[in-house]
């Protein structure tokens, strides 16, 4: 007979991936639409210039959500802050920039596929030093999306393989940074988003004022900052959101939805031709998608005590630590202890389950 709370527990812990699904991809939307966006502002300011202005964007899109929740003592723990300034440094500062160099050299649609290299570089990055489970499924996946990026940059030439290097180092960086936003429990996504946001477009913006032409006119700044409120501010909190409770890997598979909206509105926006290589290389990346996805992890596996901080549920196997109010099934964000336990059921490599696998 099934126990009913396990039952319970198992449809609640469902509830939340789904929620954590529903976050990345809404994260995706938004994103999809910077790509042709911002191809058409480079036009009028260098890439500087321009990644300074969207996170600069981001930052006053989430300043209003950022002055609450969080915890002083893990804020004061220098790992947080180590986690936070890198990924600052290569979300925030180093990839922008380098995919708008891509940008330049290459069609935006070509540039939204080479970004699904993202989670090629974030699954890879996850295993290697981040405790992330990759099993040959997913290897395969990983193969598929780096085989796509190479139909399409190999018919372009050198300028397409330059171009396919700046992206390539971009998913490299932002790689990095969503395995290191996925473990910041000390932060709340939108105070993660806002620093990032703050110190990044204000490095970016002093690199531009050195580096390129005159400030770019007003309605391209204000059109710079709105493309950051949403598709950079809102988009790194909702996808941060979904990757303490999926995992960085798992939350970029569906992030990397992005792309391909990019790609239709780069098709559609901006009239750039419709190529059988940019078709061939999106089904091959649709397939290493569908193999990440499908995959399923379940054993036994034992948690530590451990005290952190991020978005959960009280109904969900693991949060049961009591309030005066509120129910089990609201979603609320506070520093809180976990005790020692060792149980089995499927599984992500959110917060909760980084641990290590035999094979």
């Amino acid at each position: 007979m099934v126990d009913p709370a396990e039952h319970r527990s198992s449809a609640d812990r469902l509830v939340t991936t789904r929620f954590a699904v529903v976050a990345c991809l809404a994260a995706a939307l938004l994103f999809g639409a910077s790509t042709p966006l911002s191809k058409a502002l480079l036009e009028h300011t260098g890439p500087f210039t321009l990644a300074g202005l969207l996170y600069l964007g981001a930052a006053l899109g989430v300043a209003p959500f950022a002055l609450r929740g969080g915890t002083h003592v893990l804020r004061r723990d220098p790992r947080e802050r180590r986690r936070l300034m890198s990924a600052v440094l290569f979300g925030g500062v180093l990839g922008p920039v380098f995919l708008l160099l891509g940008l330049r050299e290459a069609q935006a649609a070509s540039v939204a596929l080479w970004l699904n290299g993202e989670t090629a570089a974030t699954a890879i990055l996850g295993w290697a030093f981040f405790r992330e489970h990759l099993d040959r499924r997913a290897l395969v996946a990983v193969g598929l999306i780096l085989v796509a990026g190479l139909v399409i940059a190999v018919p372009g030439g050198v300028a397409s393989a330059r171009a396919g290097l700046f992206v390539g180092l971009a998913c490299v960086c932002w790689g990095l940074d969503n395995n290191l936003t996925a473990v910041i429990t000390g932060f709340t996504p939108a105070q993660t988003t806002l620093v990032k946001g703050v110190i990044a477009g204000i490095v970016n913006l002093v690199l531009g004022s050195i580096l390129e032409a005159p400030f770019p006119t007003a309605p391209a700044v204000i059109a710079a900052l709105a493309i950051g409120v949403v598709s950079y501010g809102a988009s790194i909190v909702l996808y941060i959101l979904g990757a303490q409770h999926l995992g960085a890997t798992r939350a970029q598979l569906f992030f990397s939805t992005s792309p391909f909206l990019g790609v239709a509105l780069s098709w559609g926006l901006l009239r750039e031709p419709v190529e059988a290589s940019l078709i061939g290389a999106g089904a091959l990346m649709a397939l290493g998608l569908t193999l990440l996805l499908t995959g399923r992890h379940e054993h036994a596996h034992a948690h530590g005590a451990v005290t952190h901080m991020h978005s959960h549920q009280h109904d969900d196997g693991h949060h049961e630590h009591l309030h005066a109010t509120g129910s089990p099934s609201d979603r609320h964000t506070h520093a809180h202890e976990h005790e020692a336990q060792v149980h089995a059921h499927l599984h992500m490599p959110d917060v909760h389950h980084r641990h290590e696998h035999g094979t």
